[in-house]
């Protein structure tokens, strides 16, 4: 394939540093203001970092996983995404010295005295907790490095057989990322309230994490097509965009309906009171908001077919489908911290800082790297994909 590498404009790296300098400016005054509150949004920004990195990173090996040759063109920009998994953790290192603030399960006298967190402080203690989070993310960072070298070296030598070992490792990745971010889901979101549990949870924050990772991934593809980045990408590309939203949109739902039922169903008190918490006060109203911008706008942008091969509507939904699961987020952590909504600009500096850093990174591996991947065997067949 002869293709033509064209550097993105110097304004998106302009955007995303004024984005991620404003970010970090509000992110330290809210930490001098308020250092609790800043402390529980730290967690929705790093756990909304992880999904979008982690969540391209998932697109990446389910296209080699499933032998997927319509994403093939698009797959780089998924690349370029991941590539910003170091930042989680970054972003994560406050977080430790506010464990005993945010945790109620790192209080030892309390442990001691009760009896349910008595019996899970073999798994809920600090030094296992911390544990857990960096080999979780040092694995994310192990599979992006070895798919991400495989598919750049392919750039140059065209050797096949990078892209089978990429096949093999995938099948590994999946189901370590299906394990890695249900740890992460149940240790920073769902130990905030450790006398709760919910064993669908962690698929709850996994079908998240792949509309983040999707949403990202089709706005910045669909914008670089448009603009002739990924000559060869067309509607087709973009139905199977907007098909896959369609139908993680609809699992989401399922999977957070299923949630709910079963736990009214069965009515036990020690289930119930989290989402009491959650329909009591103002927090109902979030979680109204929830049930309509996470899945009924969404569902209805996307349901006909002309919908999914629109470009305009494809990015509009994108930024619905990020911003929701920011809310999302918001409403999984924040009842722990106040019991009626709290909303200022102290809630603004991570989501910033977020979008900055990948406007950043992206726009960095772009300068240095091929945004389509010219030595996948899969390529050609991509761009001659059609319905």
């Amino acid at each position: 394939m002869e293709y033509q590498r064209k550097d993105l404009p110097e304004k998106v790296l302009k955007i995303g540093f004024i984005l991620a300098g404003l970010g970090l400016l509000l992110v330290v005054l809210s930490y001098l203001v308020d250092p609790q509150r800043s402390a529980f949004n730290n967690i929705i920004g790093m756990m909304f970092f992880a999904s979008i990195s982690i969540g391209a990173l998932i697109l990446v090996g389910l296209e080699y996983l499933a032998g997927a040759v319509w994403s093939t063109p698009m797959r780089r920009v998924s690349e370029f995404v991941a590539s910003t998994i170091p930042f989680v953790v970054i972003m994560a290192i406050p977080l430790f010295f506010s464990l005993h603030s945010l945790f109620h399960w790192t209080h030892t006298d309390v442990v001691q005295s009760d009896k349910i967190l008595a019996g899970k402080s073999s798994y809920l203690n600090v030094t296992f907790f911390t544990v857990r989070f960096f080999i979780v993310m040092l694995l994310m960072y192990m599979f992006y490095f070895v798919f991400i070298r495989n598919s750049r070296k392919q750039d140059v030598s065209r050797d096949q057989s990078l892209t089978k070992t990429n096949v093999k490792l995938s099948a590994v990745f999946m189901a370590a990322a299906g394990i890695g971010l249900t740890i992460l889901a149940v240790d920073w979101i769902m130990s905030l309230e450790p006398h709760w549990f919910s064993t669908i949870f962690g698929i709850y924050f996994i079908s998240g994490t792949l509309l983040a990772g999707l949403a990202v991934t089709t706005f910045i593809a669909v914008s670089l097509a448009e603009n002739g980045y990924l000559p060869g990408v067309n509607r087709d590309h973009y139905y199977s965009l907007g098909a896959l939203m369609f139908a993680i949109t609809n699992f989401w739902a399922y999977i957070a309906f299923s949630q709910f039922l079963l736990i009214w169903y069965a009515n036990i008190p020690e289930e119930t009171v989290w989402f009491i918490a959650r329909w009591e006060g103002s927090w109902k109203y979030i979680s109204i908001a929830l049930m309509i911008i996470r899945f009924a706008v969404p569902y209805s942008l996307l349901l006909s077919q002309p919908s999914k091969s629109d470009p305009k509507r494809l990015k509009q939904v994108a930024v619905i489908v990020l911003l929701a699961h920011l809310v999302d987020l918001y409403w999984l952590v924040m009842p722990t911290f106040s019991k009626t909504v709290v909303l200022s600009w102290t809630e603004l500096g991570f989501p910033l800082l977020v979008i900055g850093i990948v406007i950043i990174v992206f726009f960095m591996q772009s300068k240095k790297h091929n945004l389509m991947p010219i030595g996948d065997p899969k390529l050609e067949r991509g761009l001659d994909f059609h319905l």
